[in-house]
């Protein structure tokens, strides 16, 4: 035990992101992703349609 926390200081350890697949698999909860995902189509200031270059842009082509 002492020695594969010796290792893991000196080496890093492995990532515990992937599942049996080999593909990543975030270990978060399930509403920590709706409440991301709600965040980005809500919320006008993290759409990137909105965002301030675009809407000079679109003043100036009138």
């Amino acid at each position: 035990m002492v020695v594969k926390r010796i290792l893991d200081l000196l080496f890093g350890k492995e990532p515990d992101i992937f599942n049996e697949q080999g593909k990543v698999q975030h270990k978060l909860p399930r509403a920590y992703w709706e409440a991301w995902e709600k965040r980005f189509k809500d919320n006008p200031e993290y759409n990137w349609r909105l965002h301030h270059g675009q809407q000079r842009r679109l003043k100036n082509t009138h």
